[in-house]
């Protein structure tokens, strides 16, 4: 059994890190924490978690080792704990984005905060599985991606590798849901301004931009990518509707046969293909809980633009489920190992 620890166990990516080690047959947890909760039940916080005989406990209070560490605290924070953490485990896999930018004045600039830990930011590896797998396998420390960046990168990736659209522009416009703003509340999560919005609060300079510019400009470094963030009155989910514009003609199953060979072993990509119903192109309702990256595609013939439209669960996908998923490949596991479920229709 592989004897895991969470700090920071609290959030709704803590919650949701919980609810799958929970199930996950070759995982024991042996502490969870919260600063503000300790001694508390887990279901206090985390009520479909009532099964679980666990109380938080504070990271001051930490008294055994483990052999893996996940660690999903606000951004900013884990970097201040990393160098008390890192002697109390073999493995660490950070959920936060404090250690998924290579460069630290890229982070400076994303964050406006000085990085207190730069020398450990090229230790990391980015936790993507689908583009990093081996890198993955042989670290000891991954930094998973942002929600919205593993949307975005999985769904831009082939097009991006095979050279297919233009550098510029390449614009990403994604709807996000409630969950991603975590569970610190403010006005704008308040119930009155939240529900039936759909609220543009971040129309440029999405911080998520870092992330996917830095995985594609080793591809093409060229590459510049645009993101408009819109909140809109959804719990869970992505759904990203990406602008290119393809550098020669090509048709929807062209598109889809490149895809196809990129992610074809893919457990969790699916290439949406339908032509008739109402789920003709990815849907975040459907994906709610499970790790699924679903794809599919539209093209404006006018103007040649390749519309790529793809869906997550940001808690599942986007966080938890995908930091299982690396979890799987540092430990040589079945990488789909406590990541079976599929989604519910109708919910």
């Amino acid at each position: 059994m592989i004897k895991v620890g969470i700090v920071g166990g609290s959030g709704y990516g803590g919650g949701e890190l919980l609810r799958l080690l929970s199930v996950h047959p070759k995982v024991k947890i042996k502490f969870v924490t919260s600063e503000k909760y300790k001694n508390l039940p887990i279901y206090f916080i985390h009520p479909n978690l009532r099964h679980l005989n666990l109380s938080f406990t504070s990271i001051k209070e930490i008294g055994e080792k483990v052999d893996l560490l996940f660690i999903a605290l606000p951004n900013g924070v884990s970097m201040e704990y990393i160098n008390k953490l890192i002697p109390l485990t073999k493995k660490i896999i950070d959920l936060g984005a404090d250690f998924r930018l290579e460069n630290e004045k890229d982070w400076f600039y994303w964050y406006q905060k000085k990085h207190q830990n730069p020398n450990l930011l090229k230790k990391f590896v980015y936790g993507l599985p689908e583009l990093y797998r081996e890198k993955i396998r042989k670290s000891s420390f991954v930094a998973c991606p942002g929600c919205e960046a593993t949307v975005s990168i999985l769904a831009l990736y082939p097009a991006v590798k095979e050279n297919i659209i233009k550098e510029n522009p390449i614009i990403i416009d994604a709807k996000m849901s409630s969950s991603q703003s975590g569970k610190n509340y403010s006005l704008a999560t308040h119930h009155p301004e939240r529900a039936g919005c759909v609220r543009s609060y971040a129309p440029a300079g999405h911080r998520h931009t870092a992330e996917i510019e830095m995985v594609f400009k080793k591809v093409n470094p060229k590459i510049k990518v645009d993101i408009s963030a819109t909140a809109i009155d959804m719990v869970r989910g992505i759904l990203v509707t990406i602008h290119t514009f393809l550098k020669k003609e090509a048709s929807v199953d062209e598109i889809k046969n490149i895809y196809k060979k990129y992610y074809q072993k893919e457990k969790f990509i699916r290439i949406i293909g339908q032509n008739i119903g109402i789920y003709r192109y990815p849907e975040p309702k459907i994906l709610t809980g499970t790790n699924f990256c679903d794809i599919g595609f539209a093209i404006d013939k006018r103007s040649n633009r390749l519309v790529i439209i793809a869906a997550i669960d940001n808690l599942t996908k986007g966080t938890a489920g995908q930091a299982v998923q690396c979890m799987n490949i540092m430990y040589n596991l079945k990488e789909d190992l406590g990541l079976t479920d599929l989604g519910l229709h109708p919910i």
